[in-house]
């Protein structure tokens, strides 16, 4: 079998199967059976994916057999089957996780209607900008996986979660008509969307009126990945929602946004005049971030900063345009992904057994449950870059690629890598110390009486821990699930995989940043002849 014909299917699969757990929405069961069968379809087609575009190079299908540039695209090369392969694998571990919490908050015969059917769309619409092979249908790849977030963002309809769901929205609308608006001026000056074919088009243009769509292209994207100083949106808006949710957003939404820039600014825009403008985004996301990161005393709102400031890394390796650079920022994109969702899984099992995410409540966790120590140990300390994590390789690779390049501005990005790895370290060790070894604090009859009562403050305002419950004239923590640990140990063991089989990953992404830095190979493959 033709690979191509595998290349809709991550797309296709994922809105089928939201269409039928939508119409069985009366059965929890079959809900659950289809969301697991549909992702663990799509984890073996990006495999075979990824395999077929390293060896035989980049997989297109052209949808409904129009060529490019007239009609649609779907390309499959070693950077977007391996951004596929492991976001797909991220999304069936937090689909596992979010079944056995359902299966505990709401019951074993309670059909979660809304909840499958929107994160199945989410995934298409991931996959689909990965697999897109021009500006609009990348556009519309967005758009899917945006308006599915607003959906999962808001569950429950809490007044904080609908508070940070307006501001989720009106950023993101405001990107996408960023992201419009340059897309019908690049239409207007080059008379095509297909990314092959723009490739060629966009070095006839000006300079001026190239860097304008190239600025454009940027801001839209920047706001997407959370690039400072479009990035103080993430912070508030992540924490809230449900822990599947915030874990399936932390490490997939943002990556989209840095893969349409590391697509564009290889394919579109090679030899970019705003390399040092990107390295000063980088520096200012790396430090800023950080620096948000330690001064928070609640677990999430912590990683929400961390993940803003780790963007950085990732912007770095794209700024110094170099292979070893692009290869880098692909590898640490990869880490990224699984090890922030490892933690804001962890996180989720850190409210359900103390009660709290504010460190300030968090106490004695490593004597009462010492696997969710361990689970919360070895991704902090890969995110921290501790050697040998994939943590560390990740940035070791992209300061080696700034050394290389030899500027002033790239020597101030490694000593700002350095830094801001350290303070990563320090808000780890910190949350490590506060929530797993700091004496837990008493608890109270009030703090029962309040949980009883179903308040969420006691009688003095303060937040209550409210996943707990009074046993014998005691509050007893909640014991944690193991199918809800299970796919958190699963990311944990992926995310040492990432170290063990590091050299053939970044073999694999190092021939992924030469074909990115080539372009003939997607060109060729996308518009035989390479026909303008």
């Amino acid at each position: 079998m033709d690979a191509s014909a595998l290349v809709p299917l991550p797309v296709v699969l994922p809105l089928f199967g939201a269409g039928l757990a939508l119409a069985l929405g009366r059965s929890a069961r079959a809900q659950r059976v289809v969301s697991v069968v549909v992702l663990t379809l799509v984890v073996g087609i990006a495999a075979v994916l990824l395999a077929r575009a390293d060896a035989d190079g980049p997989q297109v299908m052209h949808v409904g057999g129009w060529p490019a540039p007239i009609g649609i695209s779907l390309v499959a090369d070693r950077l977007s089957a391996l951004m596929l392969l492991v976001s797909v694998v991220v999304a069936l571990c937090v689909m596992l996780y979010s079944l056995s919490q359902g299966l505990v908050e709401y019951g074993p015969d309670t059909p979660l209607s809304i909840y499958h059917p929107t994160f199945l769309i989410l995934v298409a619409g991931v996959s689909n900008a990965f697999l897109s092979g021009d500006l609009f249908n990348l556009y519309v790849g967005f758009e899917i996986l945006l308006a599915a977030s607003y959906v999962l963002l808001t569950l429950g309809g809490t007044a904080d979660r609908i508070r940070a769901g307006s501001t989720y929205v009106v950023v993101s609308l405001a990107s996408s008509i960023v992201f419009l608006t340059a897309l019908a001026l690049v239409y207007a000056a080059t008379g095509t969307v297909s990314l092959a074919q723009l490739a060629v088009r966009l070095d006839e243009l000006p300079s001026g009126v190239a860097l304008m769509l190239q600025l454009m292209l940027l801001t839209a994207f920047a706001i997407k990945a959370a690039v400072f100083p479009l990035s103080a949106w993430l912070p508030d808006s992540y924490p809230t929602a449900p822990a599947p949710v915030t874990a399936v957003f932390a490490g997939l939404l943002t990556k989209v946004g840095v893969y349409a820039i590391i697509r564009t600014q290889t394919l579109l825009f090679p030899d970019s005049p705003l390399s040092d403008l990107l390295l000063w985004a980088a520096l200012l996301t790396m430090v800023i971030g950080i620096l948000g990161a330690v001064a928070q005393d609640d677990l999430k709102r912590m990683l929400s900063f961390t993940l803003v400031s780790h963007i950085g890394y990732m912007v770095f390796g794209v700024a110094l345009a170099s292979d070893d650079g692009l290869s880098g920022a692909i590898y640490y994109v990869v880490h990224h992904i699984v090890i922030q969702t490892n933690l804001f899984l962890v996180a989720g099992l850190i409210e359900r057994r103390g009660g709290s995410t504010s460190l300030e409540r968090l106490g004695g966790l490593a004597r009462l449950s010492p696997v969710l120590a361990l689970l919360f140990f070895v991704p902090a300390m890969n995110l921290a870059g501790i050697p040998p994590f994939s943590g560390f390789l990740g940035k070791l690779g992209l300061m080696q690629a700034g050394v290389d390049n030899g500027s002033w501005l790239a020597y101030a990005l490694v000593a700002g890598s350095v830094v801001t790895s350290l303070l990563t370290l320090y808000a780890m060790a910190k949350a490590w110390n506060r929530a797993f070894w700091q004496p837990p604090l008493p608890e109270t009859d009030e703090e029962a009486e309040a949980v009883a009562s179903g308040a969420t403050t006691d009688l003095h305002g303060k937040p209550v821990r409210t996943d707990t419950r009074r046993v014998s004239g005691k509050v007893a923590k909640v014991a944690m699930r193991a199918g809800m640990a299970g796919p958190a140990a699963v990311l944990l063991v992926v995310g040492v995989a990432l170290t063990v089989f590091a050299g053939p990953l970044f073999g694999l992404t190092d021939r992924a940043a030469a074909d990115l830095r080539e372009r003939t190979p997607y060109i060729e493959a996308v518009l035989p002849g390479g026909a303008p």
